[in-house]
């Protein structure tokens, strides 16, 4: 019969290359020094939303162009040329308006006291 072996701890202080300087996953400990506590990992669901009631007219304008892509392209292929063409400066429009949104809510956050 094999012989039961017990297991070997090793102690992660004192290593091959000596003592360990301080653990990575952990901040350092520097006396007199409080780190700030990390902010919550934000999802992509979580920022869109928070970002929308921000500015909400940035996906308003990109809703609205693409709307006025899709139905200027299917009007396009009816052979409907004036109603397409009329849709393509729509979503012109909706472009220069989505562009004009970011602008000014940049500005807006640019502006905005810090907490």
């Amino acid at each position: 019969m094999a012989a039961a072996s017990t297991p070997v701890v090793l102690d992660q202080s004192k290593t091959a290359a000596g003592p360990v300087p301080f653990d990575f996953s952990q901040p350092p400990i520097i006396e007199g020094f409080t780190p700030l506590p990390r902010p919550k990992e934000e999802g992509f669901k979580d920022k869109f939303i928070r970002k929308s009631k921000e500015n909400p007219f940035v996906p308003i304008g990109c809703l609205g162009t693409a709307g006025a892509l899709i139905y200027g392209l299917r009007a396009f292929s009816l052979g409907k040329t004036r109603q397409s063409q009329l849709l393509m400066r729509g979503r012109i429009f909706a472009q220069g308006f989505t562009v004009v949104a970011i602008i000014v809510g940049v500005f807006a956050t640019t502006l905005k006291p810090k907490q």
